[in-house]
């Protein structure tokens, strides 16, 4: 597998992410933070979403992430830690991500030019 068709698959990983997150968010806020066990499930589920994007963006080639400065790389690899050490504090970040910054990150991948 070249490298442009590894980059290609996680840019669609990430989209697909992109539409879990949206699924979680239209559940709505007070369902995500909810004290019940659908809540829970989607607290969880959105936290997974989060560490595979961080995941992904992880095994995005250096030449890829460098072409394109205008995304934030480093902050969205270090959400996976944030999320991993301290998930009993991320809701606010976590709603944050799923509502915000997933949506953002897959509306500028898909607007990146073609390689």
């Amino acid at each position: 597998m070249t490298v442009d068709n590894r980059v290609d698959r996680y840019l669609d990983d990430l989209r697909s992410f992109g539409d879990q997150a949206a699924y979680i968010v239209a559940q709505g806020r007070s369902e995500h933070i909810a004290a019940t066990a659908r809540g829970t499930m989607l607290r969880n589920a959105g936290e997974r979403v989060l560490i595979k994007v961080a995941t992904v963006v992880e095994r995005l080639p250096d030449e890829f992430t460098s072409a394109h400065p205008e995304i934030e790389w480093a902050k969205i690899r270090r959400m996976r830690n944030l999320v991993a050490h301290h998930y009993d504090h991320v809701d606010d970040l976590l709603w944050a991500a799923l509502s915000r910054r997933i949506p953002d990150l897959v509306n500028t991948i898909n607007h990146l030019p073609a390689a």
